[in-house]
């Protein structure tokens, strides 16, 4: 669990998470008919080189499962998280979260955002919206003097109330020195448990949300999950910074107000 002290650490975690917005922003951008998977990854790696930071999720797995080939994670449709990015092409209709992170000087960042490929259908445009509003609220909810369990229970009752359910085998995480951190940070459960939110700590919210029910598999490639019905999912994250005067985020697109309220 990391709570940022220096000002050294604020300014790497806040150039990492530039980074990761630039890197999303640049995918979103290029996510198109007929493009491929693997193009949204050359981007994104470009970008990381071209910034002088690393990439944390690419050979990010081992011991225990096969190192993650891609800079970012690409999931399509019904796929909710690590897609591995490749040679399939998106088409119109399609709907595609792209998961992306990086490392300055050993400090982390990770966010994620889900992007329609030309046009969709109304019920994947709701989910779109929905996932990203839960972010929104999950966000304000992330106040110091609050409890882990405030940010679940924000998602968990704006998901529901729209008719869609919340995966329940991911989670959010700390983030500092390492991508993933405790503590958890769940998408559901009540108010008032968990880790109380204390000044400086670092987290990342990030709901993924289900048309149909909230349960996963996982394919044959051991990263890629997806919904057991196949329905639609969408995915959105950031990375922030809890202090006092509200929560920062670290992973804000540019020109974006960065403490919510």
């Amino acid at each position: 669990m990391v709570t940022l002290k220096t000002k050294d650490e604020t300014a790497k975690m806040r150039e990492a998470g530039r980074i990761v917005a630039e890197v999303l922003a640049s995918c979103r951008a290029a996510v198109r008919p007929g493009v491929t998977t693997g193009e949204l990854d050359k981007i994104a790696a470009d970008i990381l080189k071209r910034r002088g930071a690393t990439s944390n999720f690419k050979g990010y797995g081992v011991p225990v499962l096969p190192p993650f080939p891609g800079v970012i994670c690409t999931s399509v449709n019904e796929q909710v998280v690590h897609g591995i990015p490749g040679k399939r092409k998106l088409k119109t209709g399609d709907i595609i979260a792209i998961d992306a992170g990086a490392i300055v000087d050993g400090w982390h960042a990770d966010a994620a955002i889900t992007v329609p490929v030309g046009d969709v259908s109304p019920v994947a445009e709701k989910l779109i919206a929905t996932t990203e509003e839960a972010l929104r609220r999950a966000i304000a909810a992330a106040h110091v003097g609050k409890r882990l369990g405030d940010i679940g229970a924000t998602v968990q009752r704006w998901v529901e109330s729209q008719g869609f359910s919340i995966v329940r085998n991911y989670v959010g995480h700390g983030i500092g020195r390492a991508m993933h951190e405790e503590p958890q940070v769940p998408n559901y459960g009540p108010p008032d448990r968990g880790l109380e939110i204390k000044d400086g700590l670092c987290i990342a919210i990030e709901p993924m949300v289900n048309v149909g029910g909230a349960e996963t598999r996982t394919l044959a490639d051991r990263w890629t999950v997806v919904t057991a019905d196949s329905s639609l999912s969408a995915h959105f994250e950031h990375s922030l910074w809890c202090t006092v005067a509200g929560p920062v985020v670290l992973t804000a697109p540019q020109g974006k107000a960065a403490v919510a309220a």
